[in-house]
């Protein structure tokens, strides 16, 4: 637990002083009982439930002074609440490599199945959009809450040829912060430009990439995870072929506090796919997927089969149903002082008349 005003537990130490003086107060009132002709009389008075009950609305007064005392200090803790409406992305490899058998019946077939399972038990408060990449990323499906629609989208993918894992990547930042002018042509012609060491094509396309450039440039640094209103899956079967650099597009989602959560599909030897006359083996890219997860606050998760992949969207939606966050806590430790204090007063006037 964290404290906004960590000064004002100082206080907690007269708490000490109180019971010393309360401790004292008791002892004046035994010294007075040598009045009496008998100590009997007073002790038969009180009875073994009266003496105790004297001391509990002081213990209770005290307890309630404590917790006022560290309401003001205004504590934050970390709670688990029900998620306010956020954005998700699911952003699916399409390569022609997803067409490899070694999860049955192919890779595509069983992403496929896994994406529709995870939408029937997506939460209500989650908004889901589709991006799909090979040799470039395209959005399929703007973020929606219609269910439907998310199916009908999985259901259109077509495969491809290429991995372009860093443009689903950006292609996914650009649905998740619509405003923010992130254009995956502009960035692409700005990473070949800077490939060649110089300037290519239509002066007004170099004049664009310049300025995306300068904007990421400027963009003031977040914590990265911090971005509470949407998040990234982005599953891939293999390695980058063309695009951008994952990583550099990692950084980009990191600069915004964007999670994202990477799944590697695919077993662990990897497949074989395409027609027998042109075939080709493709294994997972792990530490590329591992890097961008670890870069961005999220997660890796290795998916070798339908089953781990449907396990794997099933921890993530529970994750996005429920939702840590810092919160401050003082009205209910305010409310507990109350309550106590109320208490103590109230026993005391039952019991004591006072």
């Amino acid at each position: 637990m964290q404290f906004l005003w960590p000064q004002v537990l100082w206080l907690l130490l007269a708490l000490p002083l109180l019971v010393a003086a309360y401790l004292y107060l008791i002892a004046r009132r035994k010294k007075g009982a040598v009045l009496y002709a008998s100590l009997a009389l007073p002790r038969a008075a009180l009875g073994p439930r009266q003496r105790i009950r004297r001391h509990i609305p002081p213990t209770l007064c005290l307890l309630g002074l404590a917790a006022a005392l560290i309401a003001c200090a205004r504590p934050m803790a970390t709670v688990t609440l029900p998620s306010d409406v956020i954005t998700l992305v699911l952003a699916m490899d399409v390569s022609r490599s997803m067409e490899a058998t070694d999860v049955a019946p192919t890779r595509i077939t069983a992403a496929q199945q896994a994406a529709r399972d995870l939408i029937v038990g997506l939460p209500a408060s989650v908004r889901l959009g589709i991006v799909s990449f090979a040799g470039t990323a395209t959005v399929v499906l703007p973020p929606t809450g219609n269910r439907q629609d998310m199916i009908d989208a999985i259901d259109r993918f077509q495969l491809q040829r290429g991995t372009a894992t860093g443009s689903g990547l950006i292609q996914s930042l650009a649905v998740l912060f619509p405003d923010d002018g992130i254009d995956l042509e502009t960035i692409l012609f700005s990473t070949e430009a800077s490939r060649f060491g110089a300037r290519t094509g239509p002066l007004d396309e170099a004049a664009a990439a310049d300025a995306a450039r300068k904007r990421e440039q400027e963009r003031p640094p977040v914590q990265p995870g911090s971005y509470r209103h949407g998040a990234i899956i982005l599953l891939s079967d293999g390695r980058r072929t063309t695009g951008p650099d994952p990583i550099d597009a990692a950084r980009m989602a990191a600069q915004r506090g964007v999670r994202v959560y990477t799944v590697g599909f695919g077993s662990a030897q990897g497949g074989a796919a395409g027609e027998p006359s042109l075939s080709y083996f493709m294994q997972l890219d792990e530490p590329s997927l591992r890097a961008v997860a670890t870069m961005t606050g999220g997660e890796y998760f290795q998916a070798g089969s339908a089953a781990d992949l449907s396990q794997v969207y099933r921890q993530l939606s529970a994750r996005f149903a429920l939702e840590r966050k810092e919160t401050e806590v003082s009205a209910l430790l305010a409310a507990a002082a109350a309550a106590l204090l109320l208490l103590a007063g109230g026993l005391s006037m039952i019991w004591f008349r006072r």
